[in-house]
């Protein structure tokens, strides 16, 4: 069964005070990075997939930094628990789950939003199902804990129920396509690119219900340790600048853009031709705007609510004094 992000996190809450700190003093950050190895956790999630843009076209190096190295996890429970442990620099995760990090001590901040999904998050059913009330009862494979969480949740609410209506099944995303797949369940809760790949294997397979019904619910930040950004400042500014890099990169070829990220999450560019659709990217230029303005301001506290609906948050958070917006003014100079 899979872990809680509570769990996970909890779990390394004391090695955390290890390898952790109090909370990034004001401080100059340097135009130059810091020498050293970046460890970055993530996932096969088309969010992020800037960073495997800015890795072929070598803009890490472009920008000063040394090596990073793009850590994959396959559970959102796996990639939260190594940055809880100190085993991560940063991690890539969904604004929800950088709450509940928080919320179970372990001292990070946000520091770059990254992408929104509308249609790469979904609930994906069989023909056994029509609409979201006809989940009443049945079983729906999904990860607990997580983004899929979180829009399940969200969906019931719309029609007056909740997870203690269904038979929860819960298993990874990259397995609940397959369980759909296989008629083992007829309801899945999963993301790009598991679900344009379960629809090609099987065209019955139908979108139910997706993220875009609340844009903004299904949201990924980049969350950095506060003794990183306190001893290494330099390396987090160039990193959204490598990031800025392949934003433009993306923008001016996406063609190329598409296919370095497709082989990245193990798919073709075929495969995913409408997926992309799907989720926004986010320039500095947009965190300028956006980080500390509508995103703090109105998207942050209902991501908050639906993570208390869902029982992810059992805590409130100061998720403004989350927020770090200095790394993305200096990357912008």
């Amino acid at each position: 069964m899979t872990r809680t992000l509570l769990e996970a996190v909890l779990g390394a809450a004391f090695a955390a005070a290890l390898f952790g700190g109090a909370p990034a003093q004001a401080q100059e950050i340097p135009a130059e990075p810091e020498p050293g190895t970046v460890r970055m956790g993530l996932q096969p999630w088309l969010g992020y997939g800037l960073w495997h843009v800015a890795a072929e076209k070598e803009f890490f190096a472009a920008v000063g930094l040394d090596e990073v190295e793009l850590v994959n996890f396959t559970t959102d429970a796996d990639v939260n628990a190594a940055l809880a442990s100190g085993e991560l620099d940063m991690a890539n995760v969904a604004t929800h789950t950088a709450m509940a990090i928080a919320a179970a001590g372990v001292p990070i901040k946000v520091v770059a939003l990254l992408d929104v999904s509308t249609t790469a998050d979904a609930i994906i059913a069989d023909d056994t199902v029509a609409t979201v009330a006809d989940l009443k009862g049945k079983p729906v494979a999904y990860e607990e804990g997580t983004t899929s969480d979180i829009l399940l949740n969200y969906a019931l609410a719309q029609v007056g129920m909740s997870t203690a209506d269904i038979q929860r099944v819960p298993m990874p995303a990259a397995d609940a396509g397959a369980a759909l797949i296989g008629g083992r369940v007829p309801v899945a809760v999963t993301y790009e690119p598991y679900l344009s790949l379960a629809m090609l294997q099987d065209p019955g397979v139908k979108l139910l219900f997706t993220a875009g019904e609340n844009p903004g619910l299904i949201s990924d930040v980049l969350v950095v340790r506060e003794q990183v950004l306190k001893e290494r400042p330099g390396q987090v500014a160039a990193l959204l600048r490598a990031w800025d890099r392949a934003y433009a990169a993306y923008q001016d070829n996406m063609e190329e853009g598409r296919a370095i990220i497709a082989e990245a999450v193990g798919a073709t560019p075929e495969d995913l031709a409408t997926a992309f659709e799907g989720v926004e990217f986010y320039s500095l230029a947009d965190n300028r705007e956006q980080l500390t303005g509508a995103y703090a301001r109105e998207v942050a506290p209902e991501v908050a609510a639906a993570a208390r609906e869902a029982g992810l948050l059992t805590e409130d958070v100061d998720f403004d004094a989350m927020i770090d917006g200095r790394f993305v003014d200096a990357a912008s100079r």
